[in-house]
């Protein structure tokens, strides 16, 4: 099992207990702003999403969970590679403009590109999430294109920047 550590996490692969602090992010309003997906409604939806991180194979994923020590080993979010290239990330909002999600994926990143064989990592960012947009680019993520009503979240229609990151040049 691999195990990532920063100055500031822990970063690891989802268990079962992690599941009320997983909630508490997965249910946070503010945190799915710009997710995928509506806020939680119970903790059930929250089970069975990470029942899916946990059985998720490592021949195609690489997803970790943010441990932050200084907060008693709480969860504060999760980073990586649901399916391989496709990076994402999201944190509680209670942990957001402390550069915990830039150290989280600059050591994910090289982690992945080290264990897959891939031209780039990508990703799919709604266009009004501009911290997101300047925490890529400040990675080296470049945007590659841009589509409308991309993904439908509860009954609204979402857009997104594409953007890659291409693999880093050996040497």
């Amino acid at each position: 099992m691999t195990v990532i550590v920063t100055p500031r996490l822990i970063l690891r692969r989802a268990r079962p207990s992690d599941l009320d602090d997983l909630h508490a992010v997965m249910s946070h309003p503010e945190a799915m702003r710009y997710w995928s997906t509506p806020p939680h409604g119970d903790i059930a939806q929250t089970r069975d999403f990470l029942a899916a991180m946990i059985a998720g194979t490592p021949d195609d994923s690489d997803d970790f969970m943010v441990e932050l020590p200084a907060a008693g080993g709480r969860v504060i979010g999760k980073a990586g590679c649901w399916r391989v290239p496709e990076i994402g990330y999201i944190l509680h909002p209670d942990f957001w403009g402390r550069g915990l999600a830039r150290e989280a994926l600059e050591a994910i990143l090289p982690h992945v590109f080290a264990r897959f064989p891939v031209d780039a990592l990508t990703a799919d960012v709604d266009p009004r999430n501009a911290a997101s947009l300047r925490l890529l680019a400040r990675l080296g993520f470049r945007e590659t294109g841009r589509a409308e009503r991309t993904w439908l979240v509860g009954d609204a229609w979402c857009d997104s920047v594409y953007l890659a990151l291409p693999r880093p040049a050996a040497g």
